[in-house]
């Protein structure tokens, strides 16, 4: 068997093939890159050139923090590199079980679990919860995982139209009386770096008796006073029933979790397969993330850099032209309209050491390309005005602004 039959895995394979040929050829390739260095956080080596990083989802700058540096180290030291397997197997390391702790009393819950990754995660708790005869209720804009966990379910999945909550009203006026029903959404969208109406969403749960998820894989960090996320944010503890999260974005390390009530949790370290049937996290990783939740609540001027860095961000570019969408986040789209442009404006910023990359279709709809910047705690205001200027020189040049 072979890969040239013109059958319709082939005519995949050549497709994709010949779009990445044309970008590379033509100079407009930019994702895989080789970053030989991260420099400060708001800075990293490519190519042999230093360019600013406005790539990132380190958003409270924590990568190469000392105390987390020293903690992984620590756990090395330890426990060596890795695990004897999975969990429930091979038995459970105490930092594990420190990890976990630390999570649920950041995210104000009885209890918290880990797995290995964000995506496994997601994928995971939504196809063991839910099943036959269910229905799940998704964002039109949640993330790929929460889409594929919600298909690989098995229950009704039924989407609603982006944070509009009239819709997921109708939505959820149209479940059968007796079916359990789930709202599944990220907080913050990492497309859009808006955020999800939780206090609506938590009306119409209450409301039609719906369990609640939110993603809040770019939320941690970002939104509350502490950083603790959606629920700070809004101030609605306890109105979330699952809470999910990375351990890989503003936490430096790797994986995800979800916090909830205890019964929640003990069903799924009992239940959901990527707990039972993957390896755990590996020492130096469980103990970095353990360590970067302490250092949030250690440090809370980061949130407020972040915070400040982000706006200077979003009101300058809207300020020269731009189209930033309805972010109010660290997320910030810059609407280039077509795939074309999109690439045109990445290449004039990386000519010009700003470190973007822009997000096309099919991860978008079509005429909704755009770069997708994100701005950190650890960039200053000079570089950040350094990078509007590239933005809006190149964006000029190319016909997206005046």
């Amino acid at each position: 068997m072979n890969f040239q039959n013109g059958d319709s895995v082939s005519r995949r394979l050549a497709v994709m093939n010949e779009r990445v040929k044309y970008l590379r050829e033509n100079n407009l390739y930019f994702y895989n890159q080789p970053v030989q260095e991260l420099r400060g956080g708001s800075k990293v080596i490519v190519n042999g050139r230093e360019m600013g990083m406005y790539a990132s989802y380190s958003y409270l700058g924590l990568i190469g923090h000392p105390r987390i540096n020293a903690a992984a180290q620590a756990a090395i030291e330890k426990y060596g590199t890795g695990t004897h397997g999975v969990r429930m197997l091979a038995g459970t390391l105490s930092i594990h079980r420190e990890l976990e702790e630390t999570i649920a009393d950041f995210k104000r819950a009885e209890a918290a679990i880990t797995y290995s990754s964000g995506y496994a995660t997601n994928l995971t708790v939504i196809a063991t919860l839910m099943g036959r005869g269910d229905y799940v209720l998704s964002d039109k804009l949640n993330h790929a995982s929460i889409v594929d966990g919600c298909l690989m379910s098995g229950a009704e999945f039924r989407r609603f139209r982006h944070n509009d909550m009239d819709d997921l009203e109708k939505r959820l006026q149209q479940v059968p009386d007796g079916a359990a029903k789930l709202v599944v959404a990220d907080a913050v969208f990492s497309m859009d770096g808006d955020v999800i109406d939780l206090p609506r969403m938590v009306e119409l749960c209450r409301k039609y008796g719906a369990y609640l998820m939110i993603d809040e894989a770019h939320s941690v960090g970002v939104l509350g006073k502490t950083g603790r996320g959606i629920e700070e944010y809004f101030d609605l503890w306890g109105s979330v029933d699952i809470k999910m999260g990375t351990l890989s974005k503003t936490i430096p390390s790797v994986g995800g979790y979800v916090a909830g009530k205890r019964e929640l949790i003990e069903f799924l370290r009992h239940a959901s397969r990527a707990y039972i049937f993957s390896a755990a996290l590996p020492p130096a990783q469980a103990a970095a993330a353990n360590e970067a939740f302490k250092v949030i609540l250690d440090e809370p001027w980061r949130i407020e850099k972040l915070t400040y860095n982000a706006n200077l961000f979003i009101n300058g570019l809207k300020a020269m032209g731009f189209d930033t969408m309805q972010t109010t986040t660290a997320i910030v789209p810059v609407l280039c309209g077509t795939d074309e442009r999109a690439f045109a404006l990445t290449r004039a910023c990386q000519e010009n050491d700003v470190f973007v990359l822009p997000v096309v279709s099919p991860a978008v709809p079509e005429g909704l390309a755009r770069l997708r910047a994100t701005v950190l705690a650890s960039h200053e205001e000079d570089e950040i005005r350094r990078a509007m200027g590239v933005i809006e020189q190149a964006g000029k040049a190319l016909g997206l602004i005046c």
